[in-house]
Formats: structure tokens, sequence, C-alpha cells
């Protein structure tokens, strides 16, 4: 058995010499042509220009299990290298010119050099050419007519080990044939004749040769799905570093750098960056500019027509007969669009006046042809999408559908990048090197597009559509004309949808437009996904000129912090709002805060941000900076414990901190910390007028603390949230003492969702009846408290020296008998009150008549909350005449009570009633 296969092994070693030898010489499609005056593939390999491409398994957008990117021949090699579960067909799926073809070719050369995939016979094979065979081949005969080095006996030698044979397969996407092979249509074997198409199709379903692989490539098309496929790798392009990588090996080296921070700061399109052969057209276009000593390309519009005006002065075209094929090339690509077709034939191309031109190179600098252009057979394809739809916008121009070219073309085409080209072309500037082509633009064409513009612009602005809003920046940023820009825009400087979810052009587009206006009250940039380093980059100038910045509920790379904190800085943005930013944590916020450190901000917001007590040392450094002007600090929803709290305090009796309002909601504290905190009010250094501690673990112990603290006449406290902090009557006491201290200063007190039962409340009033105690607000809502709570509360807003100006009850069942006492009080001339909530009390319509006199009667009540207790229909009317009738009231809630639609209309005679 061993003797046997050296013998058949030799063989196929040197078959395997041979077959390298032959593809050294081979061109991997009979093709040359490049993607808009750049290089063809294997131009591309020969001269050392490949920079290997990245590449992720799974599709990019809508596969779950995503893995990070890699080298897309370390993904192949290492996908083969494996007899076990190797695939049988592999996808490499990338847009139009992302590089797939370069890439194959690259591969191909790699395996002729012995570097890569050794153990397999590779047979090459190109879609276009099997779209031009006609009639019956077998599999031998396609692959003698492909490759005649190699005979007959030597190919039978070859099939023999179909495990050993990978073919590459390039373009599916251009194939004209479906991929399913029928039953009636098998294959039985490599030597039996059928149409091509069969053919292919039995090898794609693993139906002939059974045990061969496929690499196949294509552009995203829904006959993919006949691909069973068994790994899906998509091309990611070219990365930023590797941008920078592509300009150095184009451009000088003195030049390259100049072109790339450039091309990164200006132009946004980096989806089609992205792709090498757009990266090449952009590096020609800057390229050209420099030499001519010219400005370089600040939009897509002027990339486009540099690259075209250097192919049309190539090929020595006159104007006349510029215009005429820029004219047809734009009827062709309309004629594209409509039947949804990327393929032309020659019969298309003469209809839409290009005839005169098949003969000429200048067809290859804008379309992929396959064959004879002589010839019916034919075939044409426009080099990518994007040139299709400039070419488009060009001819509409040039007066090539008529002076109503512009308004039919929008309504029919539905090209992305269309209305981009029309915007830029229809730019003097823009177009004036075109023009020195092709001769003048049509003057009613332009004219029509920019009343088109400005009225859909305003319409834009006006409506609560996101994505209506971005694409009125990207119109706006492509004409480039900023007296329109601000005649559009008004003068609002607040733009108040969530702009998030931004893509590098639309952070472009954006940035350019708030630079026009010249300051920006507010950028709300809410749940923004995956916000990258060069998202926040390309956002830097609208992030300088806004006040108040809102990224909450956004995900940012680590590295972006950086620049957000860098872009800050240098601007005039006072607020910063990150709530709910949970990829933020201990790591972005170092770097946040390392940036900020020198900013004028006034507000940080990081609740729900994932940070420990470790972000708490970082912002330390913020709070005791010696230019620190921050005012509010919230922190709420973090796992920051006590040694948060305590990493703080370091910060807050810095002499350089000026933080007025420290929100610490739900943070896993417990009392033990309030000593610390306790030390910080008291130290005099302290400017802190609000500290939130809800939903935290104060317990009695903590709160005697704070009370001490609010005692000293070196605290400067005003408003105390403690709701939900594990409090209970025992704590009233100090309380009570704290409230009739002379040197108490708090105003507001939130005692909401505590045990402090009766006893504790009327402990607490006797201390609110004090002439000098300054409480305004007080907030006991579900704390367990029973009618004799409310009569308590009601002696303190009748005693005349009360300051009670809000006042929340709620969710304390105490019912009709309870609340009277209240009404009683508001009767009262002494009462003050402005603001009561009896939300879930247990109201019913027999407190109306009472709680309407008190209404009446009351001089100071603007908002009375009754929500959620079970009011019907009959105290409607009562209701909405007490509300009218009263000159104070603003607002009167009664929203989740026992209402039918019966009375909707008449409460809504009411402009003051929620319901």
């Amino acid at each position: 058995m061993s003797a046997t296969r050296d013998r058949v092994s030799t063989p196929l070693q040197k078959l395997q010499k041979l077959h390298r030898e032959a593809l050294k010489a081979w061109r991997f499609e009979s093709r040359e042509e490049s993607v808009f005056g750049g290089q063809g593939p294997r131009e591309v390999v020969l001269t050392d220009h490949y920079l290997p491409l990245e590449a992720v398994e799974g599709d990019v957008e809508h596969r779950e299990g995503v893995g990070d990117s890699a080298c897309l021949q370390d993904v192949v090699t290492a996908a083969f290298s494996h007899d076990q579960d190797r695939p049988r067909v592999m996808l490499i799926i990338g847009a139009a010119g992302a590089g797939k073809t370069t890439a194959l070719q690259k591969l191909l050369a790699d395996w002729v050099q012995g570097t890569c995939l050794q153990p397999f016979f590779l047979f090459p094979l190109s879609c276009w050419k099997l779209n031009s065979l006609q009639g019956a081949l077998s599999l031998v005969q396609l692959l003698l007519q492909q490759h005649g080095h190699l005979s007959a006996e030597s190919l039978a030698v070859i099939l023999q080990s179909p495990e050993s044979l990978l073919f590459v397969l390039d373009g599916l996407d251009q194939y004209q044939h479906q991929l399913e092979a029928p039953g009636q249509a098998a294959c039985s074997g490599p030597e039996e004749p059928v149409p091509v198409a069969v053919l292919l199709a039995n090898l794609a379903q693993g139906l002939l040769l059974n045990g061969a692989s496929l690499l196949v490539s294509s552009r995203k098309t829904a006959r993919l799905e006949a691909l069973c496929e068994d790994l899906y790798v998509e091309l990611g392009g070219f990365s930023r570093e590797r941008r920078r990588a592509f300009t150095r090996l184009i451009l000088p080296k003195e030049e390259a750098d100049r072109v790339w921070e450039h091309m990164e700061e200006t132009l946004g399109f980096h989806s089609l960056c992205r792709q090498p052969g757009f990266c090449w057209t952009v590096c020609s276009a800057y390229r050209a500019a420099l030499e001519t000593g010219l400005h370089l390309p600040r939009t897509l519009t002027q990339v486009f027509v540099s690259a075209t005006v250097s192919q049309v002065k190539r090929c020595g075209l006159e104007e006349t007969q510029a215009r005429a094929l820029l004219s047809g090339l734009g009827r062709l690509a309309s004629h594209s669009l409509l039947c949804g077709s990327s393929v032309c034939s020659r019969r298309e191309l003469i209809t839409c006046g290009l005839q005169p031109f098949l003969s000429s190179p200048i067809l290859s600098a804008f379309l992929r042809i396959e064959g004879d252009p002589a010839l019916d057979g034919c075939g044409l394809s426009f080099l990518s999408p994007a040139l299709l739809e400039f070419l488009l916008a060009v001819s509409v121009f040039l007066g090539a559908f008529g002076s109503g070219g512009v308004r039919e073309t929008l309504q029919r085409q539905e090209g992305e990048l269309l209305p981009l080209f029309l915007a830029g072309l229809a730019s003097p500037s823009q177009r004036q090197p075109l023009e020195g082509a092709v001769g003048a633009f049509s003057s009613a064409c332009t004219q029509d597009f920019d009343t088109w513009l400005k009225t859909t612009s305003q319409e834009a602005l006006q409506s609560i559509s996101k994505e209506q809003h971005l694409q009125c920046f990207r119109l706006l940023h492509q004409r480039g004309d900023e007296p329109l820009l601000r005649a559009v825009l008004g003068p609002s400087t607040r733009l108040g949808l969530g702009y998030g979810g931004l893509s590098d052009h639309d952070a472009v587009a954006l940035s350019y437009a708030v630079t026009c206006c010249g300051e920006l009250e507010q950028l709300n940039l809410y749940a923004s996904d995956s916000l990258s380093e060069e998202t926040i980059l390309r956002l830097g100038p609208a992030l300088r000129r806004a006040g108040r910045i809102i990224l909450s509920q956004s995900s940012l790379s680590t590295g972006a912090y950086a620049h957000l904190a860098a872009g800050l800085c240098s601007g005039r943005m006072q607020e910063l709002d990150l709530s709910y930013s949970r990829m933020l944590g201990d790591q972005g916020a170092e770097r946040l805060c390392a940036g900020l450190r020198a900013s004028g901000l006034r507000s940080l917001r990081l609740p729900s941000c994932g940070l420990t007590a470790v972000s708490c040392t970082h912002l330390v450094s913020l709070l005791s900076a010696e230019s620190s002007q921050l005012h509010l600090l919230d922190l709420s929803g973090n796992d920051l414990e006590d040694q948060g709290v305590e990493h703080l305090s370091t910060g807050l009796r810095s002499p350089h901190c000026h933080l007025q309002e420290l929100r610490l909601r739900r943070c896993k504290l417990t009392g033990v910390c309030m000593e610390v905190l306790s030390v910080v009010l008291c130290s005099g250094r302290s400017e802190l007028k609000c500290v939130e501690l809800s939903n935290n673990s104060v317990s009695d112990e903590g709160m005697r603390w704070l009370s001490t603290a609010l005692q000293n006449s070196s605290c400067a406290l005003q408003r105390l949230l403690v709701s939900d902090c594990d409090l209970s009557e025992s704590c009233c006491g100090g309380l009570a003492a704290t409230l009739g201290s002379d040197a108490c200063r708090l105003q507001e007190l939130d005692l909401s969702i505590n045990e402090l039962d009766d006893g504790g409340v009327l402990q607490l009033c006797d201390a609110l009846k004090a002439q000098h105690c300054p409480l305004e607000a007080l907030r006991l809502a579900r704390c367990e408290l029973g009618e004799e709570s409310f009569a308590a509360v009601a002696t303190v807003l009748g005693c005349g020296s009360s300051r009670l100006r809000e006042l929340d009850l709620g969710v304390n069942i105490v019912r009709d008998c309870g609340a009277k006492h209240l009404w009683d009080a508001m009767r009262d001339g002494c009462c003050t009150l402005e603001h009561l909530e009896l939300d879930m009390v247990g109201l019913t319509d027999g407190c109306v008549g009472d709680l309407s006199a008190a209404v009446r009667v009351c001089r100071s009540l603007k908002r009375l909350i009754l929500k959620n207790n079970e009011l019907t229909d009959a105290a409607v009317p009562a209701l909405v005449a007490m509300a009218q009738e009263s000159r104070t009231m603003q607002e009167l809630n009664l929203q989740y009570n026992d209402f039918s639609e019966d009375v909707f209309e008449l409460m809504d005679t009411c402009g003051k009633i929620r319901y």
C-alpha cells in the first residue's frame, strides 16, 4: 500500500510543480482594468503595492458571533490547513473595490511561491469568462481550456484526488446563472459534457468531485443564499492606520502624511475609504492637486471630478467628445439603475450614444469590459456603484435628460450617493475643473437643484426624523456653501434631535454644519452605538463648539474617550452627559478624567457607567485640579461602595474643588462612609449644596453623622436626598434637632420610602414649626404614615412660621379622613404651600367638596398631584370647576383614577388638567 502511494505521489508532485510554473505567468483575469485610474490586481501584487486586508468571520452587520478581524491570507490559510473540519466552501464577501480580486491574485501568487496552501492544486476561475462560454462542456474540457499546460492524461491523475483540489472562483456576483443544481440536470462525472451553468452548480453543491473545496469571492447578492458555504468571511477593508500605510506606498513620503491627515479630517466617507480601490482614487486626486498647486479635495465630489478630468485628459479628448462621452455614460448609468442590473450589453451602449467610443481605451477607465466591444456578446459594467452615480449626476447637469432632468432623476433613481454628487456639482467651484474639460453645465439644471436643495433641507430640519436631519447635513456639506447652510439652519443654535449611531460621513457633515453655525447650545448624540476613535475625531469641530454634549446610553471605544476629552478641553463645553454608557468603565474614566483636567467643565453626568472605587481615584484629580470648575458630579448607579466615597473625599476637601452637587444614588454605600462625608461637609472647604444618597444603606447610624454635620456652621448643604436608605423612627430625633438648629441651612429633605412611622414624623413636625427652620421642600412618600402624621403636618402648614412650599405625602393610605386635615390647613390664610402631591393615598369622591373649598381659598397652591386614587366620573365637574376658578393653580394631575372616556371631553375644557 505504501509503495503504491509513493508511485502516485511522485507524478502529482511533478504536476503540481508544472502547474505552479505555468501560473507564474497566468493572469488572474483576462482584463487588467484599474479602479478609476488605479492599478490592476496583478500589477498591485507584482509591484509590492499590496497591503493585507482585514477580514471578519461572519456578516459584520447581521450575523451573530462576529469575531475579531484578522489578515485575510491568515484566515484562508488557517481554514484550509487542517485535513479535519476544513471548509468545503469558503465565501469572501466585500463591496465593489474592496480588494476581493486583488486578494485572490495575491493568494495565488503566494501559492505559486510555495508559501501557502501547499497540499492543494489551485484552479482559478473567473465568472466573467464562464459567462461567455457556450454549449456543453465537461469539467475536464473546461480546465483544459483555462490551463493549456495540462494534458488530458495529467488532469485525469489530478482529478483522482478531489480532496487536493481548491477551485478559486472570483466574482460570483457577476455570474449570470443560478447555482442550484436541479435533479434532472445532474452531472455524473468530470468527463460528462453539460451546460456550463449545470457544471458549476454541481461543483458548488458538492455533487461533482465530492471532496473538492471552493474559495469564492462575491459582492453581497441574493444569489448567495443558494451557496451552502461552510465559512463566511467579510472584508473589513483598510483601517485608519492601513489607510496611512497605503498613502505612504502611493505618494512621496513628505506628502503622504499630509494627504492622509487631510483625508481623515475632511472627507468623511470612510465606508468608501476603507476600500483599496477607492483609496487609490483619492490618492490620485490628491496627487494631481499637489502637482498643480491646487487645494486638496474636501468633498467626495471633488475627488471624482479630479479623477474624471484626469482620465479625459489622459486620452486627449476634445471638449465635444468628452461631453458626449460623459452624457452617454450617464444615460447608461440611469438605464442600469432603473433595470436593477449591473451588467449592460453592447446594444445598450450604442443606444446611449457611446458607439463612437467602442474602440477607444477611454471606456475602460469607467467600465469593466468582458469580451470584444465590437461584438454583440460583450458584457460591460461600471467599475463601482459610486462611479455610476457620479456619472449620472454629471450627465443630469450636462442636460442629457432635458431641463426637467434634476427633479425627474431624483424621483426615479434611488442611488444613495446621487443626491450628494448633485449637491457637490451644483457648486461652481467644485464643478469648475470638469467644465474646463466638457464645457459649461446647464444653468437651468443647477438652479433647479439649488431650489430643490433649499426646500427639502428646510422641510427636513422641521421634521423629527434623525435620518432627514443627517441627510440634510450631508447634502449641505457636499454643497460647501456656508451662507446657504446658515440660511437653511436659521438663527437657532439648538439641534434637539438625538443624532446617535453616526457614521464617519455623518460625523464630518454634522461637524461642518455646526462649524458654519459658529456656536451650538446643545449637541445631542444620545444612544450612539460603537463610537470609534475615528468618529470622535471627525466630530471634533462640533464638540469644540457645543455648550452641552449628550452622549447618554452611548457606547464609545476605550481609545475614543481620550480624543473626546481632548476635543472638549479646547472648546466651550460646560456640560457632559454620559449617563448609562456602561462601556465607559474604570479604564475609560481614567482617560476621560486625564483629558478633562484643563477643561471648563461644570457638569459631568456618569450614572450607570460601570464604574467602581477605582474610578474615584481618577475623579479626585479632576476635582482637585487647579483650574477645576466642576459644579455637578453624578455617579449614581455605579458600584463605588464605601471605598469610593473615601477616595472622593480627598478631592472634595481640596481648596481647588468647587463642587456644589454630588449625586450618589444606588452606589452600594453604607453608613460607614457617612462619617467620611460628614468630615468633608464640616471641613470649611466644601461648597456642597446638594447631596443625593437615595437607594443606599445609609441606616440610622449614617444619618446621625449627617445630622451632626448639618448642625455645623461650616456645612453649606441645602438639599439632602435620602430616599430608600433603610432609615427608621430612630433617626428622626437627630434630624429634628438639626432642623431646629440655628446653623442648619437645609431647604429640601427627601425621606421617602423609609419606615419613619407616625412617631418619627411627629418629632420632625415639632421642629418644622420653629421660626428659623429653613426647610421649604419635604418628601415623605411611602413612609408608613397614618392619619396622626397628616394631622401633625397640617398643624405645621397652618402655624404661620413654616416655610414649606413643597410637600409629598404620597403612597401613605390615609383616605379622605386623613387628607381632610390638609384641606383644613389650606383654608387657613397662613398656608403658603405651592406643590402638594397625594399620589395613591386612597382618595374618593367624598373628599372633593372639602378639597374644592380649600383650593378656592388657598392663594399659593400651583400644583396638585392626585394620581392613582379612587376618583370617578361623578367628581369631574367639581374638579374642573375648581381648577378653572383657581387663580394660582397651574396643574391638576388626575392620571390613573377611575375615569371613563365619557368625561375626557369635559376635562379637555380645562388646560390645567392632566388625565
